[in-house]
C-alpha cells in the first residue's frame, strides 16, 4: 500500500468500457516523513475520497483485485481514507 492526496478528479465521457462507472481521482503519491510528492497517478476511487484527503492506495493486480474487476485496466485504486498519521 502507498500513501497519497487526493489533488482533483478526471472526467472522461469516453473511455474502455470495463471503467464505465468508476469515479477516477488524481492522486500524489507521497513519502511520509517529509510529504515529498513522488508521482502524480490515475486512481479509481472505491471510498469517496475527496480532493486534499490523504488516502491509501494500492497499485497493480491488487488494484484490480479490490475493484472486483480483473479484466478492467485499472493500475491504482484508492481503498482508504487516512483520518491521521502516527509516529
Amino acid at each position: 500500500m502507498y500513501i497519497g492526496k487526493v489533488v482533483g478528479n478526471v472526467v472522461s465521457t469516453k473511455k474502455e468500457e470495463s471503467l464505465t462507472g468508476y469515479k477516477l481521482m488524481i492522486v500524489e503519491r507521497i513519502q511520509r516523513s517529509n510529504q515529498e510528492k513522488l508521482e502524480e497517478i490515475v486512481a479509481v476511487d472505491l471510498v469517496g475520497a475527496g480532493r486534499g484527503e490523504f488516502v491509501l492506495i494500492v497499485k497493480g493486480s491488487s488494484a484490480r483485485m479490490a475493484a472486483k474487476n480483473q479484466e478492467a485496466p485499472i493500475d491504482a485504486t484508492i481503498v482508504g481514507i487516512i483520518d491521521t498519521f502516527d509516529d
